[in-house]
Parts: C-alpha cells; structure tokens; sequence
C-alpha cells in the first residue's frame, strides 16, 4: 500500500476508534451518532486500489425524502439505523393494509352478519324489501334480493347448499375474497337450482355423486344470493329464498338444522372493515382462524413482518402502535386515492367519458391483462376498499348472463359529483339488458348506499316507474332538492348539501353493445 493510500486508511481507521471510543464511554453504553464530515465518492475512492463504480458507493452523507442520512465508510449511524428501521416498519405497515383488505373485508362483512344475528350457515340474512341505505355494506345493491351468510367448514366440515330454481347470480368467496364458485344463473346449475358441496381445505377423501362440488382455500367462506325482482316487487324472491334455501353440513343431511331467515331490511349494522389501528386487529383474527396454507409465503412475511403471524400473539409496543397508527392512515389514504383518482388509463371504460371499470385490468384475478405484469395491486386495492363479491360473472363476456358495472366518481368537466350540485345524466335508449339496469348512488366515506331522504338512493328499469324522453332515453336529475322538470319527479335522485357521492351503473345481462362500446351511458352534466 503506497502512502497515498495509507492516510486515508489510517484516518478511518481513527474514525471508527473514536466511534468505537463513543459507545464505551456514553452513560447508558448506547452508540451516539458521530458527526461525520461530508465526503464526497472521490475521497472514498481514494481508498481503494482499483477505479470502484460509483453507483455502488454510499456516500458519508445523503439526503432524502427522510431527511439526512449519515454513514461512516457505508456504515449507518445510530440515528439513520433507528431512522430506516421505524421507516421500514411504516411502509411494511402500509402495504399490509393495502394487502390486507381483501382479508378484513371478509371479516367486517362475517361480524356484521353477526351484529344482525346471524352466527351459523343455517341462520340467513335477507333483505325481504330489499336494502336500503341503513345498513353499512360496501356497494350494495337496491333492485336484487339478497340471501347471505357465511360457511364455517372447520367446525362444520363440508357443507351443502341447496339453491333452489331460479336463482340470481350467487357466489361463494373464501376469507380472502377469491372465487371459490358461482352459483345460479351463472353457475354450474344454469338457473335450475341444485346442491352445491363446498369443501374445507385440508379436505381429503372421497365426495358424493349428485353435488357440484367446489374446495375452498379457507375455513370461513362468504355465500351471497341474489333473487330478482318480480313485476317490480321482491315477494318472489323473497319466498323463492325462504322455501327453497337449505344450508347444512352434509354429515347432518339426514337431520338438517332448521333453517332460521333474518329479514335486515330497513335495519343498521356495520360491515365495513377498519381504517384505524383496528384493521391490525381484524386481519390478526383471519389469519389466526385460518391454516397457513391459506396465503402464500410473500403475504404472510408481510403481515408477519408487523407482527401478525399464526400462533403469535399480536402485541405491538408502544413505537411500533404509533407507526403502525401513522401507516393505517396514510394507507386508507392511499387507498381512497387509488379508488378515487386512480391513476391508471385502463380504468376507463370508454374512449371518451368518465366512467370507470371497477375490475381495472379486466381479471378477477387481479392479473395483468399483458400476462406479464403479475398481479395488478392497485386494481386490487381499489376494488375491496370500495366493493364486495369477486367472481368471473362480474369480468367476463357473458352475453344474456352474469353482470356488468360502470362507476362514475367525476362529472363532465372532470370534478367530483359534489352533493350541493344539480346534475343531469342521460341513459340512452335501447339499453344492452337482458334483464334490467339500475342506478345506485354511493357515500365516498361509507362506500356504502347514500343516506338521503329516500330509503332507496337509486333507480332502476324493473322497479321504478321512469319517464322515457321522445327518443327513447332517460333523463336522471341529481340535486339536494328535487329538480326534475314537472312530470319528471320520479326521475329525480336526492343528492345531500356537504357530501359527495359516486353511482354505479349495473347492466343485468348485458348483451352484445355493452362489450362492443356502441352503446354508452351519457357523463354527468352539472346544471348551472
């Protein structure tokens, strides 16, 4: 080693004595930070006996959106250790938020079901006058009957669900909210009613003849029903679910529990998961209910890097409660950016307009629609923070089946639907249904029904008595007081001075124009 080389050396060498000399000598025997003078990468090159690239050098100083870090020879300091450490833990802390959703979703969903009454597969929640906007469920619907509980196949095992003929569209999700199985109309059964066996995931044996049979990821599985409606009304359905609904564990089918049918229209409960430090907590209840095999390694390595990990108890100190409170946060900001203001050109449904798919991406998978993107995180994201029920019958081509959805968040001019506003919306004529299409208005906080003076915040083509335009479209009015042209007051939707609002445009059955784009929902008009 030549002289020019054994100064440099020598001097940090005396650097790392003194500091080395700080730790020994500090009263409470901790490392305090050494003030290291600012070198630039020519003097740490100096110190070697070959030309280093520079971009695998750390500099002694470098500055951040995290403020100064300080390094000695690209040895970080106490405070920049400490600084990076509290700085991993957030971000871990946000991603399993936005991570985590899915799961907790499920989970606000199973102890609403429980806050109305329903603790077992048998006991139903069903929403006999249809739902209105008491209950907090994420997205909702007004124009289909719903018949909902949860199956808990760890303590019940297999379970059968008879669904009679009829039937809507119905699906079976596991905790996590993925598809397990379609039933109805777009399932297996084609609308003809049958016997579904859904089996628990360490299942392992032989299934019976005489059942559509479907394996779950998890012990706890989220069945949701729907029933349409019948020259406007929901009795058929109603009785439909009531007479021909049977849930039960196939090892008690020949002594089936009663069945117990819990009318929740017009009543509150809550199903909507945290967006506070409780959200920690929900999502530490699923993954201590459910087998570790239930979330791949990358997911449970994240949880478990903020300290949710099967058979641990979930018990953060004082620090790592206040990131944790700091990244629930700035993650359900997140989250509402993402679902609000996303940034992803794919969200569009139409060329021009403003209306926004909901399955961004196209998968109910959350995959790239390129194939070579992988998951699509922020799809995901956007969809659980602001809606419920994962099934292909949502996404896919499905002339005369399954459903499809727009959801406007801005009006024309690019703004968000403000309720103190009047708007005007055209639906064009010769809407591509089957069956029938609705408009529903939405909370931004709740993402649940908006609350207004009426029970039922929507419109739709089999319920409610609209007055058709001499062209054969539609013209909805929006405003905090009715603003309809006279004649036109069924056509008027309430909006509330103060709040915002979003509307989700559903097409049952779509046919062929709404896949082509020849047909298009007119933009949010604002009335000036």
């Amino acid at each position: 080693m030549n002289l020019k080389h054994k100064l440099p050396y020598a001097i940090g060498v005396f650097s790392l004595l003194a500091i080395i000399n700080c730790k020994n000598t500090s009263e409470e025997n901790k490392v305090e930070d050494v003030v290291v003078e600012t070198s630039s990468l020519e003097s740490i090159k100096e110190k070697y006996n070959t030309d280093i690239p520079d971009k695998i050098l750390t500099p002694d100083v470098v500055e951040t959106r995290l403020g100064t870090l300080n390094f000695f020879d690209g040895l970080p300091s106490e405070e920049t250790t400490k600084k990076v450490y509290d700085n991993l833990d957030f971000m871990r802390g946000v991603e399993t938020f936005l991570n985590g959703i899915p799961a907790t979703s499920i989970e606000g969903i199973r102890l609403g079901l429980e806050e109305a009454g329903a603790n077992t597969s048998n006991q139903v929640v069903i929403f006999d006058e249809l739902m209105d906007s008491n209950p907090l469920f994420l997205t909702g619907n007004t124009s289909t009957v719903y018949a909902t509980t949860f199956l808990d196949l760890k303590n019940d095992g297999p379970t059968v669900v008879e669904i009679p003929a009829g039937c809507g569209p119905g699906t079976v999700n596991d905790a996590y909210f993925r598809f397990v199985v379609d039933m109805g109309a777009p399932g297996p059964d084609r609308g003809k009613g049958g016997k579904y066996l859904i089996l628990p995931p360490d299942f392992d044996g032989e299934t019976p003849e005489g059942y559509f049979v479907a394996k779950s990821t998890s012990y706890v599985n989220w069945l949701i029903l729907r029933g349409f409606l019948v020259d406007g009304k929901p009795d058929f359905s109603s009785e439909m679910f009531r007479n021909g609904l049977k849930i039960y564990p196939i090892k008690d089918k020949d002594k089936q529990p009663s069945m117990k049918f819990i009318n929740s229209s017009k009543k509150l409960f809550n199903t909507i998961h945290a967006n506070n430090f409780d959200f920690f907590k929900e999502l530490n209840d699923v993954i201590q209910r459910e087998p570790v095999s239930f979330l791949d390694p990358e997911l449970r390595g994240l949880f478990a890097s903020i300290g949710i990990e099967k058979e641990i108890p979930f018990n953060p100190d004082n620090r790592m409660q206040d990131i944790l409170t700091d990244a629930v946060a700035v993650g359900n900001a997140t989250a509402r950016a993402i679902t609000f203001k996303t940034r992803e050109k794919e969200s569009s449904i139409f060329e021009t307009g403003h209306w926004e798919s909901g399955f961004i991406g196209g998968s109910y998978q959350w995959l790239k629609s390129d194939g070579k993107g992988g998951r699509f995180l922020d799809a995901r994201t956007r969809f659980f923070y602001a809606a419920t029920v994962n099934t292909p019958a949502m996404v896919l081509k499905m002339i005369g089946k399954g459903s499809q959805y727009a959801i406007a968040f801005l009006d024309a001019d690019g703004n968000y639907l403000d309720g103190k506003n009047n708007y005007t919306l055209n639906i064009p004529a010769n809407v591509p249904v089957k069956d029938f299409w609705s408009v529903v208005m939405y909370d931004p906080q709740t993402r649940s029904e908006l609350q207004t003076g009426q029970a039922l915040p929507s419109v739709s083509s089999q319920r409610t008595p609209l007055v058709k335009n001499e062209d054969g479209s539609v013209t909805l009015y929006f405003g905090a007081t009715n603003s309809a042209p006279e004649g036109k007051e069924a056509n008027w939707l309430q909006s509330v001075k103060g709040k915002g609002f979003f509307v989700i445009f559903r097409l049952y059955g779509p046919l062929e124009p709404w896949f082509d784009k020849t047909w298009q929902p007119g933009d949010f008009k604002l009335v000036k």
